[in-house]
């Protein structure tokens, strides 16, 4: 006869056995998921431009972000984490990127939607070369899963300029 010892161990072992291999294959399951997901982001308006003591460009604008990102969540998707970062080139950089705007999406329901807002985060470049800028805004999203890899992916968007000269 084995101990109860040797039982409980074996049963406890053949069950995490089970408990991975069914994680396993919940994570592999997301390879066959091919997500279409969809956004626009227009400047409704730019609210300022101005040059900071120290010579730093800052812009505050508004934007109607508009997305729908259902097909993102399969029911190994535990949230995402989305953001909207402004991209452009300077003489010293070849990419620069600041984050305008970001959220945090727990359920499906809430993946498609609408909002205009201000720029959550500054946008501020080191040095005054915004003025009269060709910029993109860049959607960026990471699929939090439940078990698994995360999975990251952009929609850019171009076609945007900085004004010419600074406001008040």
């Amino acid at each position: 006869m084995h101990s109860f010892g040797y039982r409980a161990n074996a049963v406890l072992t053949f069950a995490l056995t089970i408990l991975a291999l069914m994680c396993a294959i919940a994570s592999f399951s997301d390879n066959f998921n091919f997500p279409s997901p969809s956004a626009e982001i227009q400047i409704v308006g730019f609210n300022g431009f101005k040059k900071k003591p120290h010579g730093n460009d800052e812009v505050s604008l508004t934007m109607n972000i508009t997305a729908d990102l259902q097909s993102l969540f399969t029911w190994n998707t535990k949230q995402l984490f989305i953001f909207v970062a402004a991209e452009y080139e300077t003489p010293q950089n070849s990419l620069n990127q600041v984050s305008l705007w970001d959220a945090i999406i727990l359920a499906k329901e809430h993946a498609k939607f609408w909002i205009q807002t201000k720029n959550k985060y500054r946008f501020v470049d080191q040095g005054s070369n915004l003025r009269g800028k060709d910029f993109n805004l860049t959607l960026h999203w990471h699929v939090m899963p439940k078990t698994g890899k995360m999975f990251a992916d952009k929609l850019v968007m171009s076609g945007f300029r900085i004004p010419e000269e600074h406001s008040l």
